[in-house]
């Protein structure tokens, strides 16, 4: 049984764990199945506690700005664990307690600075992270009220806190929570995951100083040991591409509609049809060029605070990103076609558009370069 409303959010996903568990040595095998068990009690946990879940945000919301705390679990499953590195505290020398800590101060700035968000609930709540949670756990996750990271198996995983856009992600699933509140399941689920990943990336982009095309697009880099056949656990730029492994599998990633995967795994596959609208958005940001986290960023964070709802499917997000679009920089502008391009990319063509047809022939994304080479630079 899955909860769609309150669930568990792992970065890595249960197919890779279905994988490690049928392919991977016996070490790897039992670590795998430990945590796939792990997040199905914190499912149970999470559907326990979802009718207390305001009076936890409350408690743990505070009124002012940046507020963190970074627990150690020691390698125990009790959550939060020990305090031990408070907002303004000096760097620790246990570096998964400043890699956590950095994370989420980065995510919250890119929300506030931004976006002008006030932490995940947009009223200062208070960024909790647990790390050495378990030994040798492949996996990191939000739970509906903190972040918690493992240190990883060190055989396929290194630590969970190494790679900035997972912290971005997992905390995204935060935003979300308290916004769209996407169902997780089938297409809404999806769309909660690429959502995580479209500002876990833009997260790591931001702390990098990247432009679009100067992004990697890859989720979880650096996630992966050196033994492990693959960049990543999953690519915006190309969905399916992250990684080949004989122990991992194959990314399964389809990147258009017409390799959707109808699956009643995985909530319905959210972690595998993610990769469409994930490529929609990496095709939106480089075809509008510049800092993604600006104009596209803007362009899908309205779309979630102000237009999703717990049902919305891909169409439905083709169609608002592309409204919120034409609202915030104009009707036929180049924001706008290139939103109604990079979703016409993936299979899927905005309804109620009205902007100008490309040229036939030419594809939406030539006929968008094209306008885009002959405008002046910025």
């Amino acid at each position: 049984m899955h909860n769609h409303r309150h669930p568990i959010h792992c970065i890595v996903p249960p197919h890779m764990l279905n994988n490690i568990a049928t392919h991977g040595t016996e070490n790897q095998r039992n670590l795998a199945i430990s945590t796939l068990k792990v997040s199905e009690q914190m499912r149970g946990q999470r559907r326990a506690l979802s009718d207390f879940t305001a009076a936890a945000f409350r408690v743990a919301a505070v009124g002012g700005g940046k507020e963190r705390i970074v627990y150690d679990a020691k390698n125990g499953s009790t959550l939060p664990g020990t305090a031990v590195r408070n907002e303004g505290d000096p760097a620790s020398a246990d570096v998964a307690v400043n890699e956590a800590y950095d994370g989420s101060g980065v995510t919250y700035d890119l929300y506030k600075n931004v976006y002008d968000r006030n932490s995940i609930d947009n009223n200062g709540m208070r960024l909790d992270s647990t790390v050495h949670y378990r030994r040798d756990y492949d996996n990191a996750f939000w739970n509906g009220e903190q972040m918690v990271y493992g240190d990883g198996d060190g055989e396929l995983f290194n630590r969970f806190t190494i790679a900035i856009d997972v912290i971005g992600h997992e905390l995204t699933h935060g935003v979300t929570q308290f916004e769209a509140k996407l169902v997780y399941s089938q297409q809404p689920g999806a769309l909660n995951e690429s959502m995580s990943d479209v500002f876990g990336s833009l997260v790591k982009q931001y702390q990098k100083g990247q432009t679009a095309d100067q992004a990697d697009w890859i989720i979880g880099e650096g996630l992966f040991t050196s033994s492990v056949n693959g960049v990543g656990i999953r690519s915006m730029k190309a969905p399916g591409t992250a990684y080949d492994d004989p122990v991992l599998g194959k990314d399964p990633q389809p990147a258009h509609m017409k390799d959707y995967v109808n699956t009643s795994s995985d909530n319905g596959g959210v972690h595998i049809n993610s990769g469409i609208p994930n490529h929609a958005f990496y095709l939106v940001a480089n075809l509008i060029g510049g800092h993604a986290w600006e104009k596209t960023g803007q362009i899908w964070y309205v779309t979630l605070r102000d237009k999703l709802t717990s049902s919305s499917n891909f169409q439905q997000c083709a169609n608002q990103t592309f409204q919120v679009a034409g609202a915030l920089f104009g009707a036929g502008s180049l924001e706008q076609q290139a939103v109604k391009s990079g979703w016409a990319e993936v299979g899927l063509d905005v309804e109620g558009g009205g902007t100008p047809t490309p040229t036939p022939g030419d594809g939406c994304i030539g006929s968008l370069l094209k306008l885009i080479g002959a405008a002046p630079a910025k």
